[in-house]
């Protein structure tokens, strides 16, 4: 009996030691995360740069394994967002003012000088209202839409190109509608339900619009800048990213989407 139950036990035990096993070879096909993994990064980034910005995630994911995550949207918009979250790893923004205003509160500190923003006069394919000037957007009839002020950069831009040319209130009398975002105002104007706006030169869309450029004289060009945020928890690799945005490289990728980088002689005189 004796001999009976120790191999009971033997069996027990031997049994046990199995099932044992077997749960630590499960738990070693469990896929763990390395040390080396990249992290992933949070731009936010003005809605007129969305193309080139895009392609150059692309780019830049490739080559380093750090993916992207852009929030797109009016300049002065993505400023609240940061400061109520106060979450995030990059900010460009469409003007420089926008990034000064992140700097006076502490949410960014040094900044890279990446593109011009030039405005330019948009009318529908055809231009059926016939204009020709920043003038003719005064004239009874004309059907205009802006970027809005303060959201996005173009729309306080927007307001000092005409306070500059004292036609603001002339042509505030035709404005139709302020979007919310630049690529907003786009769809006004491709769709003709307005005769004319103001959107940055990189925009244009020949199938779908003309364009009248501005007198430099007349006009107010800005400069887009990119950096790091103070609250980054990966400042190196924001950091890299900055770099690769302004690098030779980056900055092709700018061009390839309309873009005059900076620095150029023929805005040699703006500046930031």
């Amino acid at each position: 009996m004796k001999a009976h139950l120790l191999l009971i036990i033997t069996l027990l035990v031997a049994a046990t030691a199995a099932f044992t096993c077997g749960c630590t070879g499960t738990t070693v096909d469990t896929p763990e995360v390395s040390d080396d993994a990249k992290p992933e990064l949070l731009v936010y980034c003005g809605a007129g740069m969305r193309e080139p910005m895009d392609e150059i995630a692309m780019v830049f994911t490739e080559q380093t394994g750090i993916v992207i995550n852009y929030i797109f949207g009016g300049s002065n918009t993505l400023l609240t967002q940061m400061k109520l979250t106060q979450m995030g790893d990059v900010y460009m923004p469409g003007a420089t003012a926008y990034f000064d205003a992140a700097r006076d509160l502490g949410m960014v500190s040094e900044e890279s000088l990446v593109v011009y923003h030039v405005p330019v006069i948009a009318v529908p394919k055809g231009n059926p209202a016939g204009v020709e000037s920043l003038q003719d957007m005064a004239k009874p009839g004309v059907r205009v839409a802006f970027g809005d002020n303060p959201a996005t950069a173009i729309g306080p831009l927007t307001d000092k190109l005409l306070e500059k040319n004292n036609l603001f209130e002339a042509v505030e009398e035709n404005v139709v509608t302020r979007t919310a975002t630049v690529n907003e105002l786009l769809v006004y104007i491709s769709m003709e339900q307005a005769d004319a706006g103001i959107i940055w030169e990189d925009l244009y869309v020949p199938e779908k619009m003309d364009l009248i450029y501005i007198p430099n004289a007349e006009n107010l060009v800005k400069i887009v800048p990119i950096g790091t945020l103070v609250a980054s928890e990966h400042r190196l690799e924001a950091e890299q990213f900055t770099a690769f945005v302004v690098s030779e490289e980056g900055k092709a990728i700018f061009v390839q989407h309309g873009f005059t980088t900076y620095p150029s002689e023929i805005y040699a005189n703006v500046e930031p």
